[in-house]
């Protein structure tokens, strides 16, 4: 495994990380308020502050306010400094970014994933991609603090291998082996969904929550689970496959080879399939002129944007979607009990039409008045959910109070 380098490493002592973490939180923040946060002595605070300013993970601000002395000079995180570079690994593109300290996209390619292709051409065409991120970025490998990376599919997050890509039909691929080697510097892998969780805690609409779940709705549906400020990733790869759970047995086959699972009523693929056999039965849509002749090409995005322009057909179905969502999600509340909801994928572009559907069947379902009002929004975070959330893995690493 290669070492977490330069000033990454020093911060592995409790103490560093613990200071580290509060300046963050707090910054701009004086020494003498993180002696009183942390109990500990004005002169090891100052030792350890001195070795941060040293690796220029932090800097000095403006001075604070007086309270009869010297002004105190403050302290906040040097964000600008160093950067992270995250990756997004869908079904069909790679989407990189550098990112500062702070999530502020610095550069970003975005490149096809090519059809059909195989393990090795896969790590090969992630490594061209990182080369020319870093290339077009004109930084220094000591400026990059690590590679995070967001995978589709089932992720073994300890070893950092994509257990299983469905929608490129790979397995047992070796992201973070293969990358530390190339790059010499840390990777850290997880699912996409789990990714974009951990992009809503550090950036989104799960800053400052303890317990929240992610749920992305695009070709399938998945979820990442938030728990006292922790990703809850169970104990063999599979926590937040939603998307599988039964919702009527007598629905139709799922890719799984089940029937009746959540994402075969409400994923994109499905959301289609539906509007289209709608149509070829002569149900009504502006749909039919714009697809004539190629209904097969209508999509997840398409119903959203017809939906949006008043189709009757396309809002119905979109509800109808958003009910069965409301059903998941109620037993997920009965379950987890999180205190938000965050939607988030390409079907969630529905926006409105699709949550008040879902609000609506929660209110119907949940136990008590309490959780029929369990917050649900959706992401502010866009299509950059889940590369963000690439980045916030080496930062929650970075920022991390350590146990000792």
């Amino acid at each position: 495994m290669v070492g977490l380098k330069g000033s990454f490493q020093s911060m592995r002592s409790l103490n560093r990380s613990l200071i580290l973490h509060i300046i963050r939180q707090n910054g701009p923040i004086s020494r003498a308020e993180i002696a009183r946060q942390t109990r500990l002595s004005p002169p090891a605070v100052g030792n350890i502050v001195s070795g941060l300013l040293d690796s220029s993970l932090i800097c000095e601000s403006k001075q604070g306010v007086s309270s009869g002395g010297r002004k105190p000079v403050m302290l906040m995180i040097n964000s600008r400094q160093f950067f992270i570079i995250g990756l997004d690994i869908g079904s069909f593109q790679l989407k990189a970014v550098i990112s500062d300290l702070n999530g502020s996209i610095f550069k970003k390619i975005t490149r096809r994933i090519p059809q059909n292709i195989e393990k090795e051409q896969l790590i090969l065409f992630i490594k061209d991609s990182v080369h020319d991120l870093k290339e077009a970025s004109d930084l220094t490998d000591e400026a990059i603090m690590g590679i995070g990376i967001g995978m589709h599919g089932v992720v073994d997050w300890e070893n950092g291998i994509s257990l299983f890509a469905p929608n490129l039909g790979l397995r047992d691929i070796p992201l973070k082996e293969e990358l530390e080697l190339e790059f010499q510097m840390p990777v850290r892998v997880e699912n996409d969904v789990s990714a974009q969780a951990m992009g809503e805690l550090w950036f989104g609409n799960g800053s400052g929550l303890d317990t929240f779940v992610c749920i992305n709705v695009g070709r399938g549906v998945g979820a990442g689970v938030i728990v006292d400020r922790k990703l809850h990733r169970g104990s063999s790869f599979i926590s937040g496959e939603i998307g599988h759970m039964a919702i009527d047995l007598k629905g139709p086959k799922c890719t799984c080879g089940s029937h009746g699972c959540l994402q075969s009523f409400t994923s994109g693929p499905s959301l289609a399939e539906a509007v289209k056999r709608k149509i070829i039965l002569g149900n009504q849509s502006s749909l039919s002129e714009e697809f004539s002749g190629n209904l097969s090409a209508i999509d997840g995005e398409a119903i959203c944007r017809a939906a949006e322009n008043g189709d009757v057909l396309s809002r119905s179905a979109l509800r109808q979607a958003g009910r069965y969502l409301g059903i998941g999600i109620t037993n997920l509340i009965h379950t987890i009990n999180p205190s938000r909801i965050i939607i988030g994928g390409g079907v969630a572009n529905a926006g409105g039409l699709l949550l008040n559907a879902m609000k609506e069947s929660i209110r119907q379902r949940a136990l008590t008045n309490h959780a029929k009002e369990t917050e649900i929004e959706l992401s502010q975070l866009g299509g950059d959910a889940t590369v963000l959330g690439a980045v916030s893995l080496i930062l929650d690493e970075m920022f991390a109070v350590q146990d000792g």
